[in-house]
């Protein structure tokens, strides 16, 4: 059985003609400057967004954890921006049940999840008169601008390393900078919001988005088999 990028880089071949440059990709837009994307996977899943109608005409976010990295789109697939991100320290891609309930000193290490799927987001109030966008507002994950209250934590530093590999360090929450907050995420998801995908990092892609098979040329394995590997 592929891994999931090979799975993403076979569904882009099947959409893009037989070219691995998604629509996404082929006409980015910067604000603010040139944008140079590292996450191939999350170009190709919104390769395949764009082309199943899957955002309903909203803007949308595709959020690698692999590559800690958040990119944000417009309603017709052209790619606005993107930037590191910080994720939760557990790697995982399921929310603990009732962890949204839970006030932060009561959560775990191992309940620190970034969940993956797709999420219906919109932006909102948040403890202390903040705006955040609710990308699952039932586990409490927003994305919103990075935290610096705790220096300790590095969070900044974090951002601006070169390696996705000490990006992982928020309770679950996507951290991103300010700017890229300000500038981009909250007037593009004002009013009825848009979606959210996040690419899982343990889980197979046909148990957390299951319609991608209807745009690849073969039958779907069964989740039997995507479990025995191959």
């Amino acid at each position: 059985m592929p891994s999931n990028r090979a799975l993403l880089a076979t569904m882009a071949l099947a959409l893009a003609g037989g070219s691995l440059c998604s629509p996404a990709a082929a006409q980015p837009a910067a604000v603010g400057g040139v944008i140079h994307p590292r996450s191939v996977e999350g170009l190709q899943l919104a390769s395949w967004v764009t082309a199943s109608l899957d955002n309903r005409d909203l803007p949308f976010i595709v959020i690698d954890k692999d590559a800690a990295e958040v990119l944000l789109f417009d309603h017709q697939g052209l790619l606005l921006g993107a930037t590191p991100a910080l994720l939760g320290i557990a790697h995982g891609d399921d929310a603990t049940p009732g962890v949204g309930d839970k006030e932060l000193n009561e959560i775990g290490p191992a309940e620190k999840t970034t969940p993956a799927g797709r999420f219906k987001a919109l932006i909102g109030p948040a403890k202390g008169n903040k705006q955040v966008l609710w990308v699952d507002f039932n586990t409490s994950v927003a994305l919103h601008p990075v935290i610096t209250t705790n220096p300790k934590e590095h969070r900044l530093a974090r951002l601006q390393s070169p390696t996705p590999k000490d990006n992982r360090i928020t309770f679950g929450c996507i951290n991103v900078p300010a700017a890229f907050f300000q500038d981009l995420v909250l007037p593009s998801f004002s009013g009825p919001g848009g979606m959210v995908y996040i690419l899982p990092e343990k889980k197979f892609l046909i148990e957390v988005f299951p319609a991608f098979w209807q745009f690849l040329p073969q039958e779907p394995p069964s989740v039997a088999e995507v479990s025995q590997g191959g």
